[in-house]
Parts: C-alpha cells; sequence; structure tokens
C-alpha cells in the first residue's frame, strides 16, 4: 500500500473502525540472573526464547539473531535492555486477557527456573546502574542509544531502564475514537497516580512515585502533547505525525539516521507505504498514540496481583461507561492537567485536580468502571463478571496505598 497524502493517513487511521471491540495487552518484564542479581544477558534471553518454543512459539530473526517469536497473532519481543516484551492477542473480555497473561507468565517462569533467572514487573529497574544494563543486537537500538539523548536527557533509561503496560482499545468511528482519545488523555495524570510502582532507583528511594513516568517526561519523542487535550480528529493526528520527526529511516533491510526527516520527505520521494508508516507510528512514544486503534501507554508494570487491573479498569471506562466518565472529566481545565501531568510522578494519589485529589477521583472513577463490566456482563466459568479484576484497585484506595508506596515501606524496614 503505497502513502501518496494526509488523505492516505486518514483512511487508514478510519480501516480501524471495529464493529466488535476487542482489548489488547501488551507486558513488559525485567529478567535478572538469579545467583549474580544483575541483568540477564543477551546470550541469556536468547536461551530464554529458545526454551519457549517447546509451547508452539516460532523464531523471528534479524540476521543470524534470536530476537523474538511469535504465535498466531502474539509476539514476545526485545527491549533495549533485554527486557521482554508480550504483546498479546485481540481479546473479547478480560478474562481473556488474564488468561493469556497468566500462560505466558508459567511459560517464562519455567524457562527462567531452568536457566537460573527470575522475572521482576515493576516500572523502573530498582538496583541496576545505566552502564551496568546489557544491550542486544537488534539493529534499531544502536541507531536510538545515539539519536534518542540528543532531545531527551532521561532518554536511555526509558530504553534501557523501565517498563510498563500499555492498554489497546478500539473505536467505531471517528466521534468515537474522538471522545475516547480525549478522556484519556484527560486521565494520563491519574493513571500515572493508581499504577505507579516505580519508587526505587539504585537500591534507594528515587523521590518520585513513579520514577518511570519521570524518565517517559523526560524522553524525546514522549510526554502528552498540548494538541492532545484538544478535541482531536484524524486528521490534527495525521499532521501531528507528518511533521514529528523520523527516528530513523528503514531501506534495504537497513536502518538509517534520518537526519530530522519527517514523514513528509517520504511521501515527497515517493517511498511512504504501509510498512514504514507503521513503523513510524511505534516511534511515537507520548503516552497515548493513534495505529488502528488507541494505545495506552502511562501504566507502571507490575506483579500478578495487581495485573489485570489496569485492563480492566479502562475497559470498563472506556467500553462500559464512556459517557459518565465523560461527563467526570469534561470540566477539568487543560492547564491543570498539564501541571498535574508533572506532579503526579512524584505526588501520587495526592495530587489534585479541580480542587480535589487522585484518590477522590479514583474513587468516582472505579464505580463507573465496575457499573462498565457489570453491564458488559461477561462470565467466566465460574460465573464472576469482569468486575473480580478491580479488587486490587479497591485495596488501594480504600487503603489510600499505591504499589509505589508498599514498595517504600518494605525499603524502610
Amino acid at each position: 500500500m503505497k502513502i501518496r497524502s494526509k488523505d492516505d493517513i486518514i483512511e487508514y487511521f478510519k480501516s480501524g473502525y471495529k464493529k466488535k471491540l476487542s482489548i489488547g495487552v501488551e507486558n513488559e518484564k525485567f529478567i535478572f540472573d538469579d545467583k549474580l542479581g544483575s541483568r540477564a544477558n543477551f546470550n541469556q534471553i536468547s536461551k530464554v526464547l529458545e526454551f519457549l518454543k517447546k509451547f508452539g512459539w516460532s523464531e523471528i530473526k534479524e540476521d543470524q539473531n534470536l530476537i523474538g517469536l511469535k504465535k498466531k497473532d502474539q509476539s514476545i519481543t526485545l527491549e533495549p535492555g533485554n527486557q521482554i516484551e508480550l504483546s498479546g492477542g485481540l481479546c473479547k473480555n478480560i478474562h481473556q486477557v488474564c488468561s493469556e497473561s497468566y500462560e505466558f507468565q508459567k511459560q517464562l517462569d519455567e524457562a527462567c527456573k531452568k536457566l537460573e533467572l527470575r522475572t521482576l514487573s515493576i516500572g523502573y529497574d530498582p538496583l541496576t546502574e545505566l552502564n551496568d544494563v546489557p544491550n542486544n543486537p537488534k539493529k534499531r537500538y544502536k541507531i536510538m542509544t545515539e539519536e534518542m539523548p540528543k532531545n531527551g536527557e532521561l532518554s536511555l533509561d526509558m530504553m534501557y531502564h523501565t517498563c510498563g503496560t500499555q492498554i489497546n482499545l478500539d473505536y467505531t468511528s471517528e466521534e468515537d475514537f474522538k471522545r475516547k482519545f480525549k478522556v484519556i488523555s484527560y486521565l494520563t495524570p491519574l493513571t500515572i497516580a493508581l499504577f505507579s510502582n516505580s519508587a526505587i532507583k539504585n537500591g534507594k528511594a528515587s523521590g518520585f512515585l513513579s520514577y518511570r513516568s519521570r524518565v517517559w517526561q523526560n524522553t524525546s519523542r514522549g510526554g502528552l502533547p498540548d494538541i492532545f487535550l484538544e478535541d482531536i480528529t484524524f486528521e490534527k493526528y495525521a499532521d501531528f505525525f507528518l511533521n514529528f520527526p523520523l527516528l530513523f529511516l528503514y531501506e534495504n533491510n537497513e536502518y538509517k539516521f534520518s537526519n530530522g526527516k519527517t514523514f513528509n520527505f517520504l511521501i515527497e520521494n515517493e517511498k511512504a507505504n504501509k510498512k514504514n508508516l507503521e513503523l513510524h507510528l511505534s516511534t511515537v512514544f507520548t503516552e497515548l498514540r493513534l495505529k488502528k486503534y488507541i494505545e495506552l501507554r502511562s501504566l507502571d508494570a507490575c506483579e500478578w496481583d495487581c495485573h489485570c487491573a489496569g485492563p480492566a479498569f479502562f475497559t470498563g471506562l472506556i467500553y462500559g461507561g464512556l459517557d459518565e466518565t465523560y461527563e467526570i472529566i469534561k470540566n477539568w481545565k487543560k492547564d491543570n492537567i498539564k501541571e498535574a501531568y508533572v506532579a503526579t510522578c512524584k505526588n501520587g494519589l495526592r495530587t489534585e485536580i479541580n480542587g480535589k485529589d487522585m484518590l477522590y477521583w479514583s474513587k468516582q472513577l472505579l464505580k463507573i468502571s465496575k457499573n462498565g463490566l457489570q453491564k458488559r456482563s461477561f462470565l467466566n466459568k465460574k460465573k464472576n463478571d469482569e468486575t473480580i479484576y478491580l479488587k486490587n484497585i479497591e485495596n488501594i484506595l480504600m487503603n489510600n496505598l499505591t504499589k509505589a508506596e508498599e514498595e517504600l515501606n518494605k525499603l524502610k524496614k
């Protein structure tokens, strides 16, 4: 598919319209050497991938290097510091999301036990110095390691030190997209506060509850652009995208420096196609982004006890309670949201928007999410609906204690 103009990009976004809504979740995890306490190197990660092939995964190679696995619509890929990411398939409900993630974790645990490794699901590596993180031979990361720090002082920390959870949600029309994108954008500070799980850096309190979010706010190509707080359309997003610098050029199976060129350069030189459109869309590292779906990207990674809570919370809000959620956020002031976005990675649920703290707003939204999930009425084999996955959030709000604050309490002891 050739991309000849902005109109083709808009049509690409429209091709994402769905009649039946699905949920996709991407989870990132650190892998540590259990004996040495250090991050796993590429040789060790390669052995993990080789082991996982016994579960029906097939290889993804670059040159002769095993850099990932795939199975149906799922994939396992490597981040720059050998963090492992599972990109799940399209799921109808949170029961399926949780089952898929549980099965992957079980397979990964078996591999790690065999190889004397262990996983850690947290937003920021709490132990390792940046210079001690082993890299891997994926070609694109060589260019990223050189390019990213030029426009963001913590870009290398983002690449090598962070893990997150991404939630992919569908839209049915452009109007539906506009409302969902606005709600998710406005909720970004609350998302960071509620799911903060990265308070420790180099074995000490970092001064932030979500140091991962602090890093992403100081990363090249990241942040929460002002345009995201407007009534954004496909055309406005296409304009934003067209003027967003390319991270690299991909030609003849080689990654090359873009030297500041934008996607307009590819269109003008008749080199723009669906493959490099999707590649460029995936290198926009903002708090949320548009592909053929909306990708929500502000959650710190967490362990199994809270793993399904984020996807359940947002499925209830966006698929089951969008109008009610919109009524809550519609009067929030944009300047207030931007201030809260910066403050929340340090202050968490104490951060205020429109005179109320995030604890208050989270409790209101939890009610909406719970009602939304009940309305969806997806039951598991035990006849439980999707609200069972909100238990972790209920505990956080009842105790006014996030995962990050739990970790800080353990550190003090």
